[in-house]
């Protein structure tokens, strides 16, 4: 699939602002000919429907990219790794699941964006646990809650509230921040120097969209509804250790579920690997049913 990207010209990191002109002038879809390309691509591998499904959601990648760009990346490199994210998602989109393709492809652009920040050893070196992920991508959110805006360290009291709230230590909130701190790239500012135009002048305000928030609220119910059906068919103690491996941001460890059971830690990872294949074995009957009933 990666013969979708043969369009993408010029890139985003040789010339933001005209990047930003030229994906301007793709038109956006209307649902009953997003359904349609998406066909040509699904039943018959048809490129160029392809090409009209990515490049119609440039600015979406655009848009969320901006949402990151206070990480201290260049947006460029982040719009192209929304775009990897996009591609993927028109690979997997399922036209007949009824929901908008910006609104499955959001998630993808997300996750190859976020997996770039954690990955870029430029920005900032840290762990890859569960907890100091959180605390990457919460840190500046509840600053802003804090109205702590300033570039500087935080005060002790805010430290040990956010902390507390991400459940790390203090000194990793110390670190972090440190490692963050650094300009914001300003909305407000221009395209270029000889323009009056501003960067905010090409977003669409895709948040407002409400046929996109009422699908993706009942998509997420769903999901919710399989996983919580899907739980059901283990036992407690399987239930447990699945929860506590892989559904926590703070997730215990093999030694301490082992110390919980009295057995091996090796007998607490099967349990777990079965318990696994067990719930995604039920989500994805759950799916393929509703699939059919709809």
């Amino acid at each position: 699939m990666g013969t979708i990207a043969k369009d993408f010209n010029p890139t985003p990191e040789e010339n933001l602002s005209r990047y930003l002109q030229v994906i301007r002038q793709y038109p956006m879809l209307t649902q009953e000919e997003e359904v349609a390309l998406a066909e040509r691509w699904r039943n018959h591998e048809d490129h160029d429907a392809a090409h009209q499904l990515v490049n119609s959601h440039l600015r979406l990648v655009a848009k969320i990219a901006m949402g990151y760009r206070g990480y201290g990346l260049p947006v460029g490199e982040l719009i192209s790794e929304g775009n990897v994210g996009m591609m993927q998602a028109v690979k997997r989109f399922d036209p007949d699941k009824g929901f908008r393709l910006a609104t499955y492809a959001m998630w993808w652009i997300r996750a190859s964006m976020q997996e770039y920040i954690l990955h870029s050893w430029s920005l900032v070196k840290m762990g890859t646990t569960a907890a100091q992920k959180k605390l990457f991508f919460n840190l500046r959110r509840i600053k802003s809650e804090l109205q702590a805006i300033h570039d500087g360290d935080l005060t002790p009291e805010q430290t040990e509230l956010i902390a507390t709230r991400l459940k790390v230590s203090e000194q990793e909130v110390t670190n972090m921040n440190r490692r963050l701190a650094g300009p914001d790239h300003s909305l407000n500012a221009p395209l270029r120097e000889d323009s009056d135009g501003e960067w905010i002048d090409w977003l669409e305000d895709d948040g407002t969209d409400q046929e996109t928030i009422v699908a993706e609220r009942q998509e997420s119910r769903q999901r919710q509804k399989m996983l919580a059906g899907a739980m059901m068919c283990l036992t407690d103690r399987e239930r447990h250790i699945l929860t506590e491996r892989r559904l926590k941001d703070d997730p215990m460890t093999l030694q301490d579920l082992s110390d919980v059971y009295g057995i091996s830690r090796e007998r607490v990872r099967q349990i777990e690997v079965r318990a696994f294949e067990k719930v995604r074995k039920s989500v994805r009957n759950a799916a393929i049913k509703e699939h059919m009933v709809n």
